[in-house]
Formats: C-alpha cells, sequence, structure tokens
C-alpha cells in the first residue's frame, strides 16, 4: 500500500449530510443529492470530502452520519441546506484509492488494520476523510474513480 505523510491545511467546507446505511446508497446520495446542488451554487470544480462522522462498525446501520463536503473561500455565503464546517488540518497518512465504490470499504480497512498498525503511528481523534480532486469524476463505463483516503495520525 502506498501511503504517504502529509500536512493538509485546514479547509472551510460547506456540506450536505447524508444519514443512513453506507455503501451503494453514499453514491447515490452523492449522485443525486450532492452533485447537483453543487451545480446549482456553482460549487463545481472544487476538491471535495467524504466525511464519515461515526463508525458503522460500533453505530447502528440507520443512525450512521456522512458528509459530502466541498471546499468553499472565506467569503462564501453558505445557505440552507447546507451547513459550514472546518475541516482541521495537520498530519495525515494519505493512501490513493481507485475503483469502484464497493472497493472503498475494503481499501479502510486495509489501512486500519494492516499499515497503521505496522506504521508505528497512531490515528487521532480528528475525522478520516474520502478526498476527491477538483477534477473529479467517475467512469461511466466502469464505475471506477479515484480518490485519496486520508487517516489523522499522531
Amino acid at each position: 500500500m502506498d501511503v504517504q505523510i502529509k500536512e493538509l491545511p485546514a479547509v472551510r467546507v460547506a456540506y450536505l449530510r447524508y444519514k443512513g446505511p453506507f455503501g451503494p446508497a453514499l453514491g447515490e446520495f452523492w449522485s443525486e443529492v450532492f452533485a447537483p446542488w453543487q451545480k446549482a451554487f456553482r460549487l463545481q470544480g472544487r476538491v471535495s470530502y467524504g466525511v464519515a462522522q461515526d463508525d458503522p462498525a460500533t453505530t447502528p446501520a440507520n443512525e450512521c452520519r456522512y458528509d459530502a463536503c466541498v471546499e468553499v473561500d472565506a467569503d462564501y455565503n453558505i445557505v440552507a441546506p447546507a451547513k459550514e464546517a472546518m475541516l482541521a488540518g495537520g498530519r495525515y497518512a494519505v493512501a490513493p484509492f481507485h475503483g469502484t465504490a464497493d472497493k472503498i470499504p475494503a481499501a479502510w480497512d486495509a489501512l486500519y488494520s494492516q499499515w497503521l498498525p505496522a506504521s508505528g503511528l497512531k490515528m487521532d481523534a480528528r475525522p478520516c476523510l474520502e478526498r476527491y480532486a477538483a477534477d473529479f469524476s467517475v467512469d461511466p463505463a466502469t464505475g471506477e474513480f479515484s480518490c485519496e483516503l486520508c487517516v489523522p495520525v499522531a
């Protein structure tokens, strides 16, 4: 697994929250709710983030929260239904991901259960992030895309 330690800046984001079981429904939330909202508010072409607020291993599926976020400037006026948050900067273990949405859980599992224990680093209390480039796209033929999996480390 190709993991690099990077210092990521704190970023102001506008986000929409999904609540429910993780899995295919998250992809539907991005394509049917978040992407149209980004377009309506002219927020395409910016770095986006996925932030799981709960661990599905310890939280009932119907109570799991996930924030689909997009970077916004300091003077951007965030209006409902979106909310504002600051994603904490600092030291992260960053692993590239390329594949389909159904492969992300296994990639996260490999980071947590294999790479992190072998690294000697410890995960801290900040949430993990999926970081999507400003030019993010999904291959319509295969459903594949690329992003970075970011684990906060101390």
